[in-house]
């Protein structure tokens, strides 16, 4: 009764809602895997630890059963992934058909029930956003999962998940944009040929996947935008007003997915982009109004400081907080007490990392392949 509760009170609270679980709290792929840093935990404790996260606007993730998860996985697929959680092994054939009990994509104690609740709260947004709304998930955005197999650190693929469930609460034509530096394969393998669900990708070229080329369309309504190594903010305010701007306000869509994933920063061990925090607040920002019903979710993200403070930050811009210059002490304890083991030498914690929010902005001039990618992609833009 307490979940029905919260989530019939969530429906009609003006303010964004937050959802989050315990379960992320010590769960780790490995000791070495770059999911083994605390992420998800971070943000709800510093978000707390700043007063913007009151019990109001914080909803504890539901587990998905596995009926819901039939959307997109096969089956199969899901009776393996808990079979290996029971078990704490696979074996060489299921390693083989689906993907599980990799480097990549390892066997762990929550390995089913960690990505289930993810996707557990990307299905309830989609419910809660059905009369409209802002809800933020920072553990979704397991874009890389396929139907049948675990790809990319995902087990399931919760936005694609949660576009379903926007789709069965009203929402015609969703827009589903994602920063992170991974293209979506997932997701543009699940909606491609749909015409009704705009997908917009920027990626560092070259990159695993290696999927997302420029040249895709799908049915017309793929952007997939690779950039190059080095990419700055001055590069993503160009992208973001050149080329996502008019591509979602021209598809008009009643539903906008934004995946936030936080590995295109400079501090990120995972890609080669530049980015600080301010380039993925401002794409927050500036999607926030366009259509009724708005669902951000986090992704990508390997440095438990940086995810930490620019998801925090991401929870700020939601709801019109204004991000201290200085964190309080309590804040800062957050920040103090996380640990990397293994951490690239490159990459050993800095003083601003513990006692601000904000990254100094890292501007530059604009990359001729930005320009080039964004000229190439703009004629596409139906109606813009």
């Amino acid at each position: 009764m307490n979940d029905v509760m919260t989530a019939l009170s969530a429906r009609t609270s003006p303010l964004p809602q937050f959802i989050g679980a315990e379960i992320y709290r010590g769960s780790t792929y490995g000791p070495w895997h770059p999911l083994r840093v605390p992420r998800v935990s971070t943000v709800m404790d510093l978000s707390r630890a700043l007063g913007w996260l009151p019990p109001a606007q914080f909803i504890t993730s539901p587990r998905a059963k596995t009926a819901a998860l039939t959307g997109y996985h096969t089956a199969a697929y899901l009776a393996a992934l808990q079979a290996a959680e029971a078990a704490q092994t696979v074996s060489d054939a299921v390693r083989a058909r689906h993907g599980l009990g990799t480097p990549s994509n390892p066997v762990f104690s929550e390995m089913f029930r960690r990505p289930a609740t993810a996707a557990g709260g990307s299905l309830l947004a989609g419910e809660l956003l059905k009369n409209g709304g802002i809800i933020y998930s920072p553990a979704g955005g397991t874009h890389h999962g396929l139907p049948d197999r675990a790809n990319g650190f995902c087990y399931l693929n919760d936005p694609v998940l949660a576009i379903q469930s926007l789709r069965r609460n009203g929402a015609q034509r969703v827009a589903y944009v994602d920063i992170d530096a991974h293209h979506p394969d997932g997701v543009e393998h699940a909606f491609a040929q749909d015409p009704d669900t705009l997908l917009i990708s920027t990626h560092e070229a070259n990159r695993w996947p290696r999927t997302g080329a420029i040249t895709d369309q799908g049915a017309g309504q793929v952007f997939n935008l690779p950039v190059p190594a080095g990419l700055h903010d001055d590069d993503m305010a160009l992208i973001l007003h050149e080329l996502i701007l008019p591509a979602v306000t021209a598809f008009r869509p009643d539903a906008i997915v934004l995946q936030c994933g936080a590995d295109a920063v400079l501090e990120d061990p995972q890609s080669r982009l530049c980015l600080s925090n301010n380039a993925h607040w401002a794409v927050v920002a500036a999607l926030r109004d366009i259509a009724p019903r708005y669902l951000v979710l986090g992704g990508g993200g390997y440095n438990p400081w940086s995810v930490g403070r620019l998801w925090t930050g991401v929870w700020a811009v939601l709801n019109d907080h204004e991000i201290p210059d200085h964190l309080p002490d309590q804040a800062t304890g957050v920040l103090r007490a996380l640990r990397w083991d293994g951490a690239p030498k490159r990459l050993q914690p800095q003083d601003h990392w513990m006692t601000t929010l904000r990254d100094a902005p890292r501007q530059g001039m604009i990359h001729d392949a930005v320009r080039s990618g964004v000229a190439q992609l703009k004629p596409r833009i139906v109606g813009a």
